[in-house]
């Protein structure tokens, strides 16, 4: 992880106590889950979808899309609770986006999504939490 100090941090003994094996490879270690191995893709009830870090929701569920790739989608995150960096990894120049207040990776962004933002915020499913509303 980087070194910005985020409201809610962790030592990394604490992390791998807090996340399964592979949340902790994809949000402490950057990885990504298999495509279409996350129950939370076919998610299709009204509700948001919250850090599995740090419980900060995220995304609510009617800005959540059907893309085709495998990971759950979104147009656009609930204002201030996701921040992005440059990703340089594997030799390509991507958008990752990170939890704000833990700085767990969740995914990535890209300009190919709908409108109205035109964005699809690629988010692996093992970083999230789903909460239907009442």
């Amino acid at each position: 992880m980087d070194a910005h100090a985020y409201p809610v941090t962790r030592t990394d003994e604490e992390w791998r106590q807090l996340l399964t094996p592979e949340q902790y490879q994809v949000m402490r270690q950057h990885g990504t889950e298999r495509p279409g191995s996350c129950a939370l893709l076919h998610e299709k009830r009204q509700g948001t979808f919250s850090c599995a870090g740090c419980d900060t929701p995220l995304f609510a569920s009617t800005l959540k899309f059907e893309s085709g790739t495998g990971w759950p989608s979104f147009n656009d995150p609930i204002p201030g609770s996701v921040a992005t960096t440059e990703d340089r990894s594997y030799g390509m120049v991507r958008t990752e986006v990170h939890c704000a207040t833990c700085g767990s990776h969740l995914g990535h962004v890209f300009p190919d999504g709908p409108p109205p933002t035109g964005l699809r915020y690629c988010i692996n499913g093992v970083a999230l939490n789903f909460e239907a509303a009442e």
